[in-house]
């Protein structure tokens, strides 16, 4: 059986190689070295260890399988063990996701046990290793085929304020900022209101996906800092 453990030793061996988001990485190539996405460089990995696909599309061929975060939530949800996020963060292998606003995408990332991930992060950091706290996540899991071992005591997860379209809406003096930010570099997010809704949930994506970072439409510490606002706002 795989183990957790295993997972990051593949994931590791591509640390450094490119992102392109919307890329099909085909799951049965185990010489892939990319260009990934995240859900792609975790649906690859998976494949790899144990011959399963999961979080990708129902197409059964996987040189063909799309993966993507909202698949990722599916199976979740169907087969997999989720768990909690402070659990994940001691849990080498085990996945931390954050699920995809309604047609945009979220993240998707391994946890190494130890407080760090390996990732496929964005078009301007590649497959790198990161950390998993100051960051929004939804849910841990564990995957069915895949023996885990924790590590460690269950540490608290630090609180992390995240801008983004939620029902209903967050509003507010800190939402005015980012849209006058997200205005005053070109990227127009509608009226000046306080409002995030959808119109500045796309232009944060369309400054992500100009600016190289994880494209999910939010506004967290990177995103804000990127359009020169202190944070915490």
């Amino acid at each position: 059986m795989a183990t957790g453990n295993s997972l990051l030793t593949i994931a590791a061996k591509h640390i450094g190689e490119k992102y392109r988001l919307g890329v099909i990485a085909p799951k049965s190539n185990p010489d892939w070295k990319g260009p990934w996405d995240c859900a792609e460089f975790c649906s690859w990995v998976v494949y790899q260890a144990t011959g399963k696909l999961y979080g990708c599309s129902t197409n059964s061929d996987p040189a063909l399988a799309d993966a993507y975060t909202g698949f990722w939530a599916r199976d979740a949800n169907a087969v997999g063990n989720k768990i909690e996020v402070a659990k994940a963060f001691i849990t080498p292998g085990a996945v931390l996701l954050r699920v995809p606003a309604p047609n945009l995408i979220g993240h998707i990332v391994f946890s190494d046990g130890e407080g760090g991930t390996i990732e496929a992060h964005s078009t301007r950091r590649g497959v790198i290793r990161s950390t998993v706290q100051e960051r929004r996540w939804d849910m841990g899991i564990l995957l069915p085929w895949v023996q885990y071992t924790e590590h460690g005591v269950i540490m608290p997860v630090k609180p992390v304020v995240v801008y983004r379209l939620m029902d209903p809406h967050m509003k507010g003096e800190e939402v005015k900022a980012i849209q006058r930010a997200l205005r005053d570099a070109g990227y127009a997010p509608g009226k000046i209101d306080g409002d995030f809704g959808p119109k500045t949930t796309a232009a944060a994506y369309a400054f992500q996906i100009t600016k190289g970072l994880t494209p999910d439409g939010e506004v967290g510490p990177k995103t804000a800092r990127t359009l020169n606002l202190e944070w915490p706002l």
